[in-house]
């Protein structure tokens, strides 16, 4: 489950993810995104409402040497169903992998997007949670489960 949600998403992750699943609109898409937190506190980050934003706070993009965005379409998710046994409604999507390369391009953590246009620019993806992936990398295959992305409670 995710570190914590983003608070300009908080009531409507289900509702972006099924977009997605649903091709509504065709372009609409999740972006998985390894970033290096540093010094900006989860409190901080979590008010920001858009990646650009969150970049401009501090955090840093990992898009070199083996890290790159993972973009996630309807024929890579599938929409689940609510638990009423637990009372919530989990959401997931299947690992991620990739192999960095530098040991100086550690990650911190993966930010989920949410964007309903395709190539969206920094402004256009809407962050909907925040997970701790601390990597240091070394060349080997780095693989991200992120069980239950998202519970909606």
């Amino acid at each position: 489950m995710a570190d914590f949600a983003f608070n300009i998403v908080k009531g409507r992750a289900v509702e972006l993810f099924n977009r997605v699943d649903a091709n509504d609109p065709a372009a609409s898409a999740l972006y998985v995104i390894p970033v290096q937190v540093s010094a900006v506190t989860d409190a901080t980050i979590k008010d920001f409402d858009d990646f650009a934003a969150i970049i401009a706070g501090g955090v840093t993009e990992r898009s070199a040497n083996g890290w790159n965005r993972k973009t996630l379409t309807d024929t890579d998710i599938a929409f689940g169903a609510p638990d009423d046994v637990n009372d919530r409604y989990p959401i997931d999507f299947a690992d991620q992998t990739w192999t960095p390369t530098s040991g100086t391009d550690t990650v911190s953590d993966l930010i989920v997007c949410y964007a309903s246009v395709a190539s969206p620019t920094n402004a256009q993806l809407l962050p909907i949670s925040q997970h701790d992936f601390i990597i240091t990398p070394d060349g080997s295959l780095v693989t991200c489960t992120v069980n239950d992305f998202y519970w909606a409670t």
